[in-house]
């Protein structure tokens, strides 16, 4: 029982550490368009981040119960002669996704943090139990929410920058692109709470899901400390910042004024909250992302760069499987001491 505590203590630990580390790691979307195009200052930018994400992490709990129940059964990981397993195969997850969002934000590349945490749940589960312990049903619905929302997200940005387009067609430059400056205040501060409304809720479900695991919760109701814990870490991520990611979504995809910016967000926004909404885990990397290529795109096809958004692309379809593979040999090392 004593290692049962110290292992399920780590796992609130390294989920914390988790959740702090996606605030200052895929917050850095939320508002890279807004201070690329100087609407907002980075340090400001920053601030306000932390706080809409720390509003929005404790406002839901929808996502998390997805996380703690959809992909795998938490109440079947553990059994009474192998207490220990279910809680071991959360803390390899852990380690695996936390590693490759270090990875990931070393380079400057904007992976997703959802995409990894799920592989890795996937993958340290597997070794533990074999592919009957994935729950299909579930674990499906998620990977078509992942798949499907960057396409999304991509229509929607180039239909609402088509939308702009025309009812600003005939508008002074300077005065457009003032107004839409201040309103990319607004829209930032709404994308950062609709992020925190979804990925903060993903650490939220590991920390229930240890504790189903370790038999201390019967339910996969999140507790008041947990939402508090999760939503805290994030906002102080957010504080940290993240200089090198909002240089890639900010400018490297495509030259970003106040009127594409103030459009991803509104496009990526509404996209997030309805995923919390139906209750369904989304890459807030991928949709921000998506949601930039398809404004260019309505802007100006050979305006995006192409060879970057494949970069992105190209980190999005590796991250499950590389982290699923991580997660399964952590797990096995793991599995030698415990």
């Amino acid at each position: 029982m004593n290692t049962l505590l110290i292992i399920t203590v780590l796992v609130v630990f390294f989920a914390l550490a988790f959740d702090f580390i996606n605030g200052f790691h895929d917050t850095a979307n939320a508002i890279a368009t807004s201070v690329s195009t100087r609407a907002l200052p980075p340090r400001v930018a920053v601030i306000m981040a932390a706080f809409m994400n720390f509003l929005g992490a404790i406002t839901f709990v929808g996502v998390a119960k997805a996380i703690a129940s959809d992909i795998v059964d938490p109440f079947a990981l553990s059994t009474p002669d192998a207490p220990l397993i279910g809680s071991v195969v959360i803390l390899a997850a852990l380690l695996s996704a936390i590693t490759w969002n270090l990875v990931t934000w070393y380079f400057g590349i904007p992976s997703s943090s959802s995409h990894t945490l799920i592989g890795s749940i996937a993958g340290a589960a597997i070794a533990a139990s074999g592919v009957g312990v994935l729950n299909y049903s579930g674990f499906t619905k998620i990977i078509i929410a992942l798949l499907a929302s960057p396409i999304i997200a991509i229509c929607a940005g180039y239909l609402m920058m088509t939308i702009m387009k025309f009812i600003f067609k005939n508008m002074n430059l300077y005065k457009t692109n003032k107004g839409f400056r201040i309103m990319q205040i607004f829209t930032a501060a709404i994308q950062s709470f609709t992020h925190g409304t979804n990925d903060a809720q993903k650490a939220m479900g590991i920390i229930t899901m240890a504790l189903i695991a370790a038999n201390w919760q019967t339910t996969d109701d999140v507790q008041g400390w947990v939402r508090f814990a999760c939503a805290l870490a994030m906002g102080l991520g957010t504080s940290i910042g993240g200089y090198k990611i909002i240089k890639t979504v900010g400018g490297k995809i495509m030259k970003i004024r106040p009127v594409n910016g103030a459009a991803a967000d509104i496009a990526s926004a509404s996209i997030i909250f309805g995923a919390t909404l139906i209750h369904l885990p989304v890459s807030t990397t991928h949709v921000i992302s998506s949601a930039i290529m398809g404004v260019g795109s309505a802007q100006n096809v050979k305006g995006v760069n192409w060879g970057m958004a494949r970069k992105i692309v190209t980190t999005w379809i590796i991250t499950m499987p590389i982290s699923a593979v991580m997660a399964a040999i952590i797990y096995t090392v793991l599995n030698l001491f415990f």
